[in-house]
């Protein structure tokens, strides 16, 4: 099958490569001349494990190609595919001005019948302005397919390739069959809905899972103050089959670009229905509270943080991906440096990306995990790269001026700090808070 991907950031260019691996020919289009020169490169634009690799193999075989030419990438194809960004607005909206814009362009350049596949996320009811919009460009046929993407940052190729399920939202019985035959290689988990359903779907999905990151955050709060351990509750309650394990990891919160630009557009979106969703909006405020915890423990151990030293281990919002749209570390260090602190940071991928939106004379931007904890006055683990959690905590303790660990992530072991030093700080685990817990018996993370 001929596919047309208008977008390379994390779900074209992904969807793009996985698709011409299994076999059909796809041309992935942006207007960003560098970025395709990059990609033409063989050089990938973003961090995601074993892209670079699959884009080599399909580029290698001829089936895979990138361009600029928007217009000459839709006349070859049968199916278009919708992958380009619907960022925030300042209100919270989903800014729909770039996907509108590329619709204007396919219709301009449709030389026949094409299937346009909307992977973007967006609000209920765009697809239908799509083809409204669409049509009154091009007085060729086409259907409207709503297919969202599930993928996640750092698994992207494995979600795609073993995908939960495809949604497949369309009125047309020609779309239907053709979009299932180029997802049936994947799974024969597919579901054929109405457009509307299937854009609520891909929100509906976020939000939920949101809310349960969320909510185990809010019991982790709970656990400092009771005594119990956050993730024995977490394994406890994954067992219910009704519950599942997944996403009950408690931390600093979520970040990145979708759980918190998904959210905050379905808020949104109810809102126009003149509905209050109370619910999600106090998922919002939990999450956006929980990344300040650190800085509490901080004062808690350290008192007045004006002067003192702070390394921070994790820039990127999680591990395997150098994205740090909306990373909790963002508030975390800008909070440190209102409060007099210096920062020393370091991140395997990320430091860059994280730099360049944040610059400030008080951080330092290591080139190592060591060089950020020497002689710092704390160490605050903010996202849980394998590296951090390789290196002995017995080699941590001789870097740093004092032996102060808040570990955001949870990633250390009773066993692992057995033997230390360390006042050490965790979330939703107080019996394995050390060093000074028997003057502040339980401290809310």
């Amino acid at each position: 099958m001929k596919l047309a991907v208008i977008g390379t950031g994390y779900v074209g260019l992904v969807s793009g490569v996985c698709f011409s691996d299994l076999g059909n020919d796809v041309t992935c289009v942006d207007h960003a001349a560098g970025k395709i020169h990059m990609l033409q490169q063989g050089e990938v634009p973003i961090y995601e494990p074993g892209l670079k690799e699959l884009i080599k193999k399909s580029t290698d075989a001829g089936r895979l190609r990138f361009t600029t030419d928007l217009a000459a990438a839709v006349r070859n194809a049968d199916v278009v595919i919708l992958a380009v960004g619907t960022p925030s607005l300042p209100n919270g909206e989903a800014n729909l001005s770039y996907i509108m814009e590329a619709a204007r362009e396919i219709a301009g350049a449709m030389n026949g019948f094409k299937v346009i596949a909307t992977k973007s996320t967006v609000p209920v009811g765009t697809n239908e302005k799509l083809e409204s919009l669409i049509r009154q460009h091009s007085s060729h046929s086409f259907a409207i397919a709503s297919v969202p993407e599930f993928l996640r940052e750092g698994s992207a190729i494995r979600d795609t390739m073993n995908p939960d399920r495809i949604v497949i939202g369309t009125e047309s019985q020609q779309a239907r069959e053709l979009l299932t035959a180029l997802h049936q290689p994947l799974t024969d988990r597919i579901l054929l809905t109405d457009v509307r359903s299937a854009e609520m779907i891909k929100y509906a999905s976020n939000a939920f899972l949101a809310t349960k990151i969320s909510f185990i955050n809010e019991i982790a709060n709970i656990c400092e103050k009771v005594g119990a351990d956050v993730t024995r509750v977490a394994e406890g309650m994954g067992y219910d089959k009704r519950i599942g394990s997944s996403f009950l990891k408690a931390g600093i919160g979520y970040g990145g670009s979708c759980f918190p630009k998904d959210t905050e557009a379905l808020i949104q979106i109810a809102g126009h229905v003149d509905y209050d969703f109370k619910l999600l909006k106090s998922v919002v405020e939990v999450n956006r509270d929980q990344r300040f915890n650190v800085i509490r423990k901080l004062e808690t151990i350290l008192g007045d943080l004006s002067g003192t030293t702070i390394a921070i281990w994790g820039l990127a919002f999680k591990p395997e991906t150098d994205d740090v749209r909306d990373a909790p570390a963002y508030e975390i260090m800008a909070s440190l440096i209102e409060r007099g602190a210096k920062i020393k940071a370091y991140d395997p991928v990320a430091a860059d990306n994280f730099q360049s939106n944040l610059k400030h004379s008080r951080i330092s931007y290591c080139l190592s995990a060591q060089e950020a904890a020497l002689g710092a006055d704390a160490l605050c683990v903010l996202t849980e790269w394998r590296e951090f959690q390789l290196i002995p905590l017995a080699a941590i303790q001789t870097w740093l001026k004092k032996p102060n660990l808040i570990d955001g992530r949870n990633i250390y072991s009773e066993e692992e700090l057995a033997g230390t030093e360390f006042v050490y700080y965790s979330v939703g685990r107080p019996n394995m808070s050390k060093g000074v817990r028997e003057q502040i018996p339980f401290l809310s993370f």
